[in-house]
């Protein structure tokens, strides 16, 4: 499941999102440890699983389980956005868009309604073209790789969506560049591009994250926004995925994203 991953990536991401320490060793520092936890990436996540298997109102489910969960680390707009219903969306190209459409490229078969959702679930909030895009592309992603597509298609598919003379940090970019160019970022035309490039290089789950962890980047949304991608491609994580859950969710969220009870 495409959710589980980008939950799981959220997950092992928190804990350097906003820290990452100069002497961290990506390849071999711990995935879960007591200072992870899920953040909004998670919580917008299954949101949108909600809404769409219940059939919901997208932008009341997003405020109603947003309001749940206040201090999980939103954008100042968003939490803006879910604590006045009147507002409507904001023109954002925040990554925001990216890393909560992982159910639709998981739950719907044909190319043309993962398209049409993806933009819907963005829409609600990130109008912007490049908000719009990045949910998109992410969503075609995951779609791809459920459909048995290479890697190298999905290269080629992102490659035309950013390419590098328009994209800085295109997936035309290998880890060597992003390694000594990138910086932090929470936009869509970043993060999207960037986190495809971690899984167009890893050779499983656990290999995305570590590519990510070698990066200064907005790591749990990145790792939602590729874990999702990597989920479907290497069918599964190589983690005790249910025993992760469990630790790390409450009742509600595990539910919403298992269908069973804790």
């Amino acid at each position: 499941m495409a959710v589980i991953g980008a939950v799981l990536g959220d997950i092992a991401g928190s804990r350097f999102e906003f820290n990452r320490p100069s002497g961290l060793d990506p390849d071999t520092c711990e995935l879960f440890t007591e200072e992870s936890r899920f953040t909004d990436d998670t919580v917008m996540t299954l949101a949108v699983k909600k809404a769409l298997e219940e059939n919901l109102d997208m932008g009341d489910t997003m405020r109603e389980m947003g309001q749940c969960y206040p201090d999980c680390g939103y954008g100042e707009r968003f939490y803006k956005w879910i604590l006045q219903k009147e507002m409507g969306p904001y023109n954002s190209y925040g990554n925001g868009s990216a890393m909560r459409v992982s159910f639709v490229g998981e739950y719907f078969e044909n190319l043309e309604d993962v398209i049409k959702e993806a933009e819907k679930t963005a829409k609600v909030t990130h109008d912007h073209p490049e908000g719009i895009k990045g949910a998109v592309v992410t969503a075609v992603c995951i779609w791809m790789a459920r459909q048995g597509k290479s890697k190298g298609e999905i290269y080629d598919y992102v490659l035309k969506q950013y390419p590098p003379e328009n994209y800085r940090f295109s997936i035309g970019r290998d880890m060597k560049y992003l390694e000594r160019e990138y910086t932090w970022s929470v936009t869509c035309m970043d993060s999207v591009p960037v986190a495809m490039r971690c899984f167009y290089e890893s050779t499983s789950f656990e290999s995305f994250m570590r590519k990510l962890f070698r990066l200064d980047c907005d790591c749990d949304t990145l790792g939602a926004i590729g874990g999702a991608v990597a989920e479907e491609y290497y069918h599964g994580t190589g983690f005790e995925t249910d025993k992760i859950l469990k630790k790390f969710l409450d009742e509600r969220l595990y539910t919403i994203l298992t269908g069973k009870e804790k």
